[in-house]
C-alpha cells in the first residue's frame, strides 16, 4: 500500500504547525469561550476563531465549533493541493475524519434541552445534525460538493490514524481517487471538564483544540507530492498488553512499508512530555535505536483524535529540522488507555 499526500491544512487558522506558529503556540486564556466555570483558565484553543469570517454567513449559522473547524481545514487542504472539486471528479473525492465523540458540547446540550424543555420537549430540530458524530465529514462534503466515500471513525487518541488507514484502504481498492483525511476536536467546557476529571496521567496537559486535514491520493496527476503514506497498521493489547501490541504493530507496519529499522529517522508519539516513554520505549525497542522524537501534545495540548494528524503536520513542516527524506522514514504512533494501538509509516517528499 502506498498513497501520497498532496496537500494539507498548512497555515490554517485552526492547524498551522509551521515553524513560526510553533514558536508562539502556548496555552492562553480561554475564559472567553465559556460563560461557565472551567477546570483551568488556560488551554490550547483558537480563541479568535470565527467561522463566518472564514466561510461567510451562508450555511454556517447552525454549525457547531468542531464542524466549523473541520470544514475550514478541509477548505485549506483542498487549496494547498490545488484540487478543485468539479463535475469531472467530485464523485471520486471522499472524506474520512477521526474523532473521539464528535461535538461533546452539542450532544450534551441537545440532550439537556430534551430533559428540561416543556412537553412535548420542544428542542430546536436544526441542531440535531450536530449531535451525530459524522456531522463534520457530512458538512464538509456538502459544502464542497464531494460525493465520494464519506466516513467518520471514533478512535479517541488514534482516531486520525484509523481514518488514515480507512482512507488508504479506500484508495487501494479503487473506491475513491482522492480522500480528505483528518480529525477535529473542539474546545468546550464539556470537553475540558471531561478531560480534567478522567485523565490518569501524572502530569496531565490541558485540553486543546485543532483540526488538521490532508489530501491523500493514490495517483496524483499534476500535483506535487508532499509525503508518501507507506503503511498504516492497527493492533490491540488489552489487560496490560499494550506495549507488546505496539511492538508487534510497529514490526508489521515496517514490514508492510518495506522500510528497514535503520531507515527510520524519527518517531511521533502521543506522550505528554519527554519524561514519559510509555509509547516511545516499545517503538525504539523494535528499532534498536533512540531516534529523535516529536511530541505534538507539548505544542497543542490534548487534541484527542487530531493528535496524530498534528504529528504528521510537524513532519511536513520540518519541525526541529527533522525531515525524513529522501531515504529515511518516520513512524507516527498512537495508543489509548484500553490497549488500542496504531502505527503509520510516513516518508516526506520535498518537491
Amino acid at each position: 500500500m502506498s498513497a501520497t499526500i498532496t496537500g494539507w491544512s498548512r497555515g490554517s487558522v485552526v492547524a498551522g504547525p509551521d515553524r513560526a506558529a510553533l514558536a508562539s503556540w502556548t496555552p492562553g486564556p480561554v475564559t472567553a469561550l465559556s460563560d461557565r466555570p472551567l477546570p483551568y483558565p488556560d488551554a490550547h484553543a483558537v480563541v479568535d476563531f470565527d467561522v463566518r469570517a472564514e466561510l461567510g454567513r451562508r450555511g454556517t449559522s447552525f454549525l457547531d465549533r468542531a464542524t466549523s473547524l473541520a470544514v475550514v481545514a478541509c477548505r485549506d487542504a483542498l487549496a494547498d493541493a490545488g484540487l478543485e472539486p468539479d463535475d469531472t471528479n467530485r464523485d471520486r473525492i471522499g472524506v474520512a475524519l477521526g474523532t473521539t465523540v464528535g461535538s461533546f458540547k452539542s450532544t450534551s446540550e441537545f440532550s439537556l434541552e430534551s430533559k428540561i424543555s416543556e412537553k412535548p420537549y420542544l428542542v430546536n430540530p436544526v441542531l440535531f445534525p450536530n449531535t451525530v458524530m459524522n456531522c463534520a465529514a457530512g458538512q464538509a462534503a456538502i459544502r464542497f460538493g464531494l460525493r465520494g466515500v464519506n466516513a467518520t471513525v471514533a478512535g479517541g487518541p488514534i482516531g486520525f490514524l484509523i481514518a488514515l488507514r480507512y482512507a488508504t484502504n479506500a484508495l487501494e481498492r479503487g473506491y475513491a481517487g482522492a480522500m480528505l483525511v483528518g480529525a477535529a476536536e473542539e474546545f468546550s467546557e464539556h470537553r475540558a471538564w471531561a478531560h480534567a476529571l478522567s485523565t490518569t496521567e501524572p502530569k496531565p496537559v490541558s485540553v486543546g483544540e485543532a483540526a488538521v486535514v490532508f489530501v491523500v491520493e493514490a495517483s496524483p496527476a499534476g500535483r506535487s507530492p508532499q509525503a508518501d503514506v507507506l503503511a498504516v497498521c492497527t493492533g490491540y493489547g488489552p489487560a496490560g498488553g499494550r506495549e507488546r501490541a505496539l511492538r508487534s504493530c510497529t514490526r508489521r507496519a515496517l514490514r508492510a512499508a518495506g522500510v528497514g529499522r535503520e531507515e527510520v529517522v524519527a518517531v511521533v508519539t502521543g506522550e505528554a512530555d519527554e519524561a514519559d516513554e510509555s509509547e516511545y520505549q516499545p517503538v525504539t525497542g523494535v528499532l534498536g535505536d533512540r531516534v529523535p522524537r516529536l511530541l505534538p501534545r507539548v505544542y497543542f495540548g490534548d487534541c484527542g483524535a487530531a493528535t496524530g494528524g498534528l504529528g504528521v503536520g510537524l513532519l511536513l513542516a520540518g519541525h526541529r529540522g527533522i525531515e525524513p527524506s529522501p531515504a529515511g522514514a518516520a513512524l507516527v504512533t498512537g495508543c489509548d488507555d484500553d490497549g488500542a494501538v496504531a502505527v503509520a509509516v510516513i516518508r516526506v517528499v520535498r518537491a
